[in-house]
């Protein structure tokens, strides 16, 4: 008895899952990474103009170790802005 051809069936791929819509930030997420960046440049500038004497006298130097992090919190608030 003759053999039939055989119909070959591509293997069954499931549809790829859709991407769930990633939520857009809160509306206080931008003024606040721009008042971190601001508020950190204007403390170093306060820092080099009062020769360290402002905005804290106690710790001198380190109120330039103070506006360096803030502008990094900033900065580092940019990287999860969508």
């Amino acid at each position: 008895m003759p053999e039939s051809k055989s119909r070959k069936k591509d293997a069954y791929i499931a549809p790829p899952a859709k991407a769930k819509a990633k939520k857009p930030n809160p509306r206080w997420f931008v003024p606040v990474m721009v008042g971190l960046m601001v508020v950190g440049l204007a403390w170093i500038v306060v820092t080099y103009l009062s020769q360290s004497q402002f905005p804290i006298p106690a710790i001198r130097q380190w109120n330039l170790g103070i506006g360096f992090v803030l502008i990094m919190a900033g900065f580092g608030m940019t990287t999860r802005w969508r």
